[in-house]
């Protein structure tokens, strides 16, 4: 086996492990001996990765941004290069966001419980830039394709989605809160910013 086939896996016996101890136990519980005991992985061969446990959270926390960005862009590839399909790949993961139980959003409070740790710090620096530049990305891609107008601004709208998101992510983590906007208000929304005319066209 290749050397980079190796770390792949392992980092996937890693993430995979993780996720399932986040369930069970949430974040702050977890130690290092329990990702060992779930994962089957060895001290030194943790540590030939990561370099801590704070690592491994973050990596989860950017599989699934990646992982909207993956499902996205296949159907672009795939030549469906409507406003609908692959908007509706960022709609899905939206409506996972809405779940109190969702591991990437454990993942996001509790870095955000860390920010004065300088590698976590940069950690959500670059997590918060890099779902600006997809969001951006996603944005001028249906422009280019004739889906979005070229009136939205793309930087801000991006910047203004991540900041929904991110508030939406947050929210589904506090206790008993009566929520009245649902994922399907906040897409619906995204939707009547991005492509206006589908809404006068549903109407009409």
């Amino acid at each position: 086996m290749k050397q980079e086939e190796r770390r792949q896996q392992t980092l996937r016996r890693l993430v995979d492990a993780t996720k399932e101890l986040i369930q069970e136990k949430g974040c702050h519980s977890i130690t290092m001996q329990d990702i060992m005991g779930r994962s089957g992985l060895s001290k030194g061969a943790i540590f030939h990765y990561i370099n801590s446990k704070d690592e491994l959270y973050v990596m989860l926390l950017q599989e699934g941004l990646e992982e909207t960005n993956r499902r996205f862009m296949n159907e672009i590839e795939e030549g469906r290069r409507n406003f609908d399909d692959p908007m509706q790949k960022i709609k899905d993961s939206i409506v996972e966001f809405e779940n109190p139980q969702n591991v990437t959003n454990k993942v996001l409070v509790y870095l955000f419980g860390k920010e004065e740790d300088p590698a976590v710090a940069e950690a959500l620096k670059q997590y918060y830039d890099r779902s600006v530049f997809l969001s951006q990305l996603w944005i001028e891609t249906g422009q280019q394709h004739g889906v979005i107008p070229e009136t939205v601004e793309a930087d801000k709208t991006a910047e203004l989605f991540t900041l929904m998101t991110l508030g939406f992510r947050l929210r589904a983590r506090i206790p008993n809160v009566q929520a009245f906007v649902k994922a399907q208000d906040l897409t619906a929304l995204m939707t009547d910013i991005l492509n206006p005319g589908q809404k006068r066209e549903e109407k009409g």
